[in-house]
């Protein structure tokens, strides 16, 4: 029998490419879908039919019990989330009752649903909750065993969510893992993120359809790497026959203004500072410089490695967003 699967956060970049990969190996694949009139669900239902949709939302923890009675599943991976570092400044309550509560609220679903011995379950933690303060692993980058402080509302939402996780695997004996994943990103990352906001702005200015783009801090570095490698490392998680955690990283970082150089040499300019104004309302109260991520425990252990390097990435969301916006539509 093909396996089920569950998965939070189904009309997000990471579930997108996550149902994709767990439908090419035979799964029946579920997705949380919240709201009645969900602007995405069409979009889930025309792209990826094969995804069987069920109402629910993370703060309301009877829809996720009934959720896991009609799913059935072997696995869940929990990727919902208030996931906006900035917004989660502007909705530090939301994001709490969403990333922190609602992942407690996920794992007693499982519990009350008599999955805890049987359920997998993946934890979709971050690199926000390390902070980037007391960088003092230069060279090696953080690793599982590294300090936590973060320095955000959502980091701090994260991080209970980790360690919740880790709490009930320790509990209740559940095969729950955390991946502590660096940034990762796509042609299907949200307009609202940077590395998206740059790639349009670069296709938009070089089709005359924009004249510049205001953006916050450029100095801030970040180990950016493909969603889309990103999610088979979560589904090589819970293959293991015991739970753990992992990083999931590049083992480099880039500025925004590496990204900014690479995004618009793309599309034939060489300079891009006469195109960017920085806006002080895109600035955080509380900024990480650098992160860097240590995967050598997912490629040693879990097999797993990047496959698509920083130029390829930037190459493939700024070649997409040119080919969307030339045909006059625009996805996020």
């Amino acid at each position: 029998m093909a396996k089920q699967a569950l998965i939070t956060g189904i009309t997000g970049q990471d579930g997108y490419h996550l149902a994709e990969l767990l439908n090419e190996k035979g799964y029946s694949v579920y997705g949380i879908i919240r709201g009645q009139q969900n602007p995405k669900k069409n979009r889930v239902e025309q792209e990826q039919p094969y995804v069987k949709l069920i109402e629910g939302d993370l703060t309301d923890p009877s829809s996720l019990v009934r959720a896991m009675e009609i799913s059935k599943p072997d696995e869940v991976y929990n990727l919902a989330a208030i996931s906006h570092v900035g917004y989660s400044f502007k909705t530090p309550q939301l994001t709490a009752d969403v990333t922190a509560k609602g992942t407690l609220n996920m794992l007693e679903a499982i519990r009350l649903s008599g999955g805890a011995k049987t359920v997998r379950f993946y934890q979709a933690s971050t690199s926000e909750m390390f902070g980037g303060l007391d960088y003092n692993r230069p060279g090696k980058g953080y690793d599982e065993e590294a300090l936590f402080h973060p320095r955000s509302p959502y980091g701090v939402a994260k991080l209970y969510a980790h360690w919740i996780t880790k709490n009930y695997r320790e509990s209740y004996d559940m095969h729950a893992s955390c991946g502590i994943l660096f940034n990762h990103e796509g042609p299907r990352r949200g307009l609202e993120f940077v590395t998206r906001k740059i790639s349009n702005a670069a296709a938009r200015i070089h089709l005359g359809k924009q004249d510049h783009i205001e953006l916050g801090n450029l100095e801030p570095k970040r180990d950016w790497g493909y969603a889309g490698d990103y999610v088979e490392g979560m589904w090589l998680m819970l293959q293991q026959d015991k739970p753990d955690d992992f990083v999931l990283a590049t083992g480099e970082t880039h500025s925004i203004g590496e990204y900014l150089d690479l995004a618009f040499k793309e599309v034939g300019i060489n300079d891009w500072k006469p195109y960017v104004k920085q806006n002080p309302a895109f600035m955080r109260p509380a900024e990480v410089d650098i992160l860097l991520g240590n995967p050598s425990k997912a490629e040693n252990v879990l097999g797993w490695k990047r496959k698509v390097d920083f130029p390829g990435l930037v190459k493939m969301m700024v070649e997409y967003d040119i080919g969307l916006e030339s045909a006059g539509s625009l996805s996020s």
